[in-house]
């Protein structure tokens, strides 16, 4: 049985599985096979992860002929959802096992290596937003606040490669890990502001140090760019691992 310390984050990776169904919150079931879902985020976390990614103020269609919840690439331009990649069935019961673990450090680590949730956006009108990514700022975000940590306080830390930390990190790769967290001393890393916004383009480019060789390597340089344009927090952390992929970096 989880503590109500561990229940809360549990909690924080099933509080958006609404959005896999292209369901509104409001209407959406309460429970899915069997556990509660479609909770709310404590401590204004999901609200500042959205920031991250989202412009405030009632939400504007971006992207004509495109209003489902699957995800588009930032690579390809398309839909990242493939009838015969990703069949209705795979889908439901991959979400589900996602959904119903009941460890908390488990599953953030499933979050973190999932593809099936990388295919749904975190809204119809932001197609290019992740919701995987999404949920894991607002695991991070909720972890960092609820152990006092101010939003002001946080920095986007680099990691090496296969090292995880329980909820913070963000983002995990075979050459680099990204996680939110204060900062630690001789660690690249970079703040992330007063307040949350779309910043991860000015986030990124203010890191100490980088983790890509984009002096040396056409593929680094090419995702350094890009990283360097993108705002929404949520869509460059799945762009990372959509390039990483197409290019087998």
């Amino acid at each position: 049985m989880a503590d109500s310390r561990t229940r809360v984050l549990i909690d924080c990776y099933r509080h958006d599985a609404h959005k896999i169904n292209g369901q509104p919150h409001d209407t959406a079931p309460e429970t899915f096979v069997g556990v509660p879902v479609n909770q709310t985020v404590p401590h204004g976390a999901d609200g500042d992860a959205s920031a991250l990614s989202r412009p405030t103020g009632k939400p504007k269609q971006t992207m004509e002929n495109h209003e489902t919840h699957y995800r588009l690439s930032l690579i390809e331009g398309e839909s990242r959802y493939s009838p015969d990649k990703f069949t209705r069935n795979g889908v439901e019961s991959a979400v589900r096992d996602l959904l119903i673990e009941d460890d908390h450090e488990a599953m953030h680590q499933a979050w973190l290596t999932s593809d099936i949730v990388s295919v749904f956006n975190e809204s119809v009108y932001y197609p290019y937003t992740s919701l995987k990514y999404h949920t894991l700022l607002v695991a991070a975000l909720l972890d960092n606040y609820r152990d006092g940590h101010e939003f002001a306080d946080l920095q986007l830390v680099v990691d090496p490669a296969g090292e995880i930390v329980p909820h913070r990190t963000v983002y995990t790769g075979e050459r680099f890990a990204l996680r939110i967290d204060e900062g630690i001393d001789g660690q690249p890393s970079s703040r992330l502001g007063s307040q949350p916004w779309r910043s991860w383009a000015s986030t990124w480019n203010r890191l100490t140090a980088h983790p890509l060789d984009a002096d040396h390597d056409k593929y680094d340089m090419v995702l350094d760019a890009n990283l360097r344009r993108i705002g929404a927090w949520s869509t460059a952390l799945q762009y990372i691992e959509d390039y990483m992929e197409a290019f087998d970096r």
